[in-house]
């Protein structure tokens, strides 16, 4: 199982939703690096569960403890250790899918590929498992501290924020539940979730991640082109389905006239349909892209699925899940793209003398 992410600023991890602790060890982050303790736990604190009404109710303080690679405030430069523990498993809620496999979810592909599975919670399956990449992107952010990432909702099901990320105030984000920085989408994407949660059901959405003030050069050709990272990383998170940057999908209907960015003579563009991101190499302009999240596997209402020896079963889903994954997963989209970000700005360190 490949449980490890990055070439110099490496994250491995550990853990399933419902064993004693998850964490992880970070590699590749220079010493001498300050941290803010505080600014790590705050960001776990955006991803936990429980926070508010239309994410799941599971209650745990996920307080991050450092083991290793920190003294006196600053990294050594040696591997960081650190353990997030689990305090609120409730795995007997999990006891009626131990026999059966929730459609779309891991559990089949899982059993099949591994001859076993954890049914608590999905196990390693879980997203309880990024609360682990939330720490590694805080340090991450801390180390590029002139980058400023900023992701937010940008549609929930049907309702779609339909401005760009230049007409909004990003500080705006943290200011409702569902992490939209306008206001008005807020509140038809809260109510929306809520009355896809009274059903017994889930809906999915998109989150759209701005990182600006990025130095022009990070990338590495050929095979590890920025724009193929951050996929990648996003790709990895769960419940996502689809990833695109720049003019994305839509670009597909532009001229090439219509689409190349004229340079000024500072060498900045006039436009930005190339996402800030030309030849798998950062130009030096915003970096933005989309990640679409598919609705949550595990709905609390009946559903036809089939049991472990392939008998037609009905299952009745209980526990406690996120309705909408994407409001919990704009910091994770953050913290991704924060270590990417990162391990090409260490890289870049070594391209040319």
């Amino acid at each position: 199982m490949s449980n490890t992410i990055g070439k110099l600023f490496t994250l491995t991890t550990f853990g399933e939703s419902h064993g004693t602790a998850i964490g992880g060890i970070i590699d590749g982050c220079p010493a001498g690096l300050q941290l803010d303790i505080s600014a790590i736990q705050k960001e776990l604190d955006r991803r936990k569960p429980g926070q508010s009404k239309i994410v799941t109710q599971r209650k745990e303080p996920d307080q991050v403890e450092f083991l290793s690679g920190i003294f006196e405030g600053k990294t050594t430069g040696t591997s960081i250790g650190f353990v997030i523990n689990n305090t609120n498993q409730k795995s007997k809620d999990y006891s009626d899918i131990k026999e059966t496999f929730r459609p779309s979810h891991a559990d089949y592909t899982y059993s099949k590929k591994y001859g076993l599975r954890d049914y608590r919670g999905g196990g390693r399956s879980s997203a309880r498992e990024t609360a682990n990449w939330i720490v590694a992107g805080s340090i991450a952010k801390q180390l590029l501290k002139n980058i400023k990432i900023n992701a937010f909702t940008s549609s929930v099901g049907s309702i779609t924020l339909n401005k760009k990320y230049q007409e909004l105030d990003l500080l705006n984000t943290e200011n409702n539940m569902v992490r939209c920085p306008d206001n008005a989408s807020a509140e038809a994407m809260i109510q929306h979730i809520q009355e896809i949660k009274k059903q017994g059901d889930t809906i999915g959405g998109t989150i759209t991640c701005v990182a600006q003030n990025v130095p022009l050069g990070l990338g590495e050709p050929i095979f590890d082109k920025l724009h193929a990272r951050l996929g990648h990383a996003m790709l990895g998170l769960n419940a996502v389905k689809g990833f695109e940057y720049g003019s994305g999908f839509e670009g597909t209907t532009l001229k090439g006239s219509e689409h190349n960015d004229a340079f000024n003579s500072d060498g900045s563009t006039q436009t930005n349909l190339s996402g800030g991101i030309q030849g798998g190499i950062s130009n030096g302009m915003d970096i933005y892209f989309k990640v679409a999240f598919k609705p949550v596997a595990t709905l609390l209402q009946k559903y036809d699925t089939i049991d472990t020896h392939g008998n037609p079963v009905e299952v009745q889903g209980k526990g406690r899940h996120d309705p909408c994954v994407v409001p919990r997963a704009v910091p994770i989209v953050e913290a991704l793209t924060a270590m990417v970000l990162a391990d090409f700005f260490l890289l870049d360190k070594s391209s040319k003398l």
